[in-house]
């Protein structure tokens, strides 16, 4: 079967563009060539509509509100025992894993969840208020130091072995940065517990104290970490692809994709939910109030958490996580303030025309900061949250591109629009 053409027609000049198509019908014209061959270039600020890659990984349709990793649903993960570790093999390798294969990774986890005491060490030497994810950057990106090993993977074990590493230690990290800003000693990780609830024994025991995990939280943790997994190529992702094109390390490409993600307008949204709902709580605002000050455009207050860059529907994660608010909410028998304003905020909008005609929704934000919250996480971790989550994508985007031959380093073109050739003006003149 030949492959579709497109025509572009510029300064009498016709040139045919070749048209590749999706699994899901989205298509793509192949505009590869056009700058060597034409010396023209498209224009797309942010990349909004520049597909920058072929992925097998997750699909987004937007549009009808679906999320799927390797084509399953994310609502098929809900399940009554969620499994991130299982999720997290499945992206990295394409499949699901079979019984062996994720007591396997299992193992591998728990074998490298200690940190190297070289590495330890680097917290002594680092602010103890630092921003959390300054120290998860730094971190992540030392331990290409300790294991040089993997600077180079060149087989499915050896991705799985620095896979294990990263994903396992993430955690470790995050616990001991947590630990330090309090002035509380480390509480070293568990090999006997499941992966979140030795996340959260690391959070919260104390010496000769162990935290008791309640089984809906831990599963709580590990829905929020599943449905933080992978995004297609949002910024972190396309960051880590980018510095992954460059023949950069996994360690290094992963540093890269928590820096991106550390801005507020990607990893911290969440925490701007929060503080907006906190705000409506002292200032005794009433819902309906806030509703309409956000149809205000001379009204200072906005309402964060509704809307999203890729979703014009209900955002499927946001539906998962209002119902496990509900479940966990129920186990502790009480209630949070914030979450009933979250709640009223969320069916005021959804009967309001300003926002359904422009649909704009409740997006994963809107309810994971409360989520959180009811665990006991500081608002200062949720973006750490987001990179533990997002960390098993980032190495299956960066698995992906490396395997695929006709990578090459990604390099975007301008459109220069400064000043032509100009004359050097010696500053004795100036």
């Amino acid at each position: 079967m030949s492959t579709p053409q497109a025509k572009l027609f510029i300064d009498h000049k016709e040139i045919p563009l070749s048209v590749y198509s999706g699994t899901q019908d989205d298509r793509a014209i192949d505009i590869t060539k056009l700058y060597d061959e034409h010396h023209i270039m498209t224009y797309d600020p942010s990349l909004g509509n520049t597909a920058i890659c072929r992925s097998e990984i997750t699909y987004i349709d937007g549009g009808k509100g679906i999320l799927r990793y390797r084509g399953i649903p994310l609502e098929q993960f809900d399940r009554p025992t969620p499994n991130f570790i299982e999720v997290a093999w499945m992206l990295i390798f394409g499949r699901l894993p079979n019984k062996t294969e994720l007591d396997e990774f299992r193992s591998l986890l728990s074998e490298h969840e200690l940190l190297h005491e070289g590495l330890r060490n680097q917290f002594q030497v680092l602010p103890a208020k630092a921003p959390p994810m300054a120290i998860l950057s730094a971190m992540i990106s030392m331990m290409a130091c300790y294991y040089e090993e993997f600077l180079t993977v060149v087989d499915d074990q050896s991705i799985a072995e620095a896979s294990a590493r990263l994903i396992s230690k993430v955690r470790t990290i995050a616990a001991f940065t947590h630990r330090r800003s309090l002035g509380l000693p480390f509480i070293y990780p568990d090999p006997g517990m499941r992966y979140c609830a030795n996340f959260l024994h690391m959070m919260f025991s104390i010496p000769y104290r162990q935290f008791t995990v309640e089984p809906e939280i831990e599963d709580a943790l590990n829905l929020v970490l599943i449905l933080h997994a992978d995004h297609e190529q949002n910024c972190s992702t396309s960051a880590v692809r980018v510095v992954g094109s460059a023949q950069a390390n996994l360690f290094a490409s992963c540093s890269a994709g928590v820096s991106a993600l550390w801005g507020p307008l990607h990893g911290g949204a969440n925490v701007k939910v929060m503080e907006m709902l906190e705000s409506i709580y002292r200032g005794g605002r009433k819902p309906e109030d806030c509703i309409e000050a956000a149809k205000d455009k001379t009204n200072p207050f906005r309402l964060f958490g509704f809307g999203h860059r890729v979703y014009k529907n209900y955002d499927p994660r946001a539906k998962i996580l209002k119902k496990a608010c509900d479940r966990v909410f129920a186990k502790l028998k009480t209630q949070d303030p914030l979450l009933n304003i979250a709640r009223e905020l969320e069916e005021r909008a959804l009967a309001d025309d300003y926002f359904v005609e422009r649909k704009l929704y409740p997006n994963v934000d809107f309810y994971s900061g409360i989520l959180l919250r009811a665990m006991g996480i500081p608002t200062d971790m949720f973006t750490v949250m987001f990179a533990i989550g997002r960390l098993p994508g980032w190495i299956a985007q960066w698995k992906e591109a490396h395997e695929n031959p006709g990578t090459r380093i990604i390099r975007p073109r301008q459109l220069y629009v400064g000043n032509p050739e100009t004359r050097y003006v010696p500053i004795e003149e100036r």
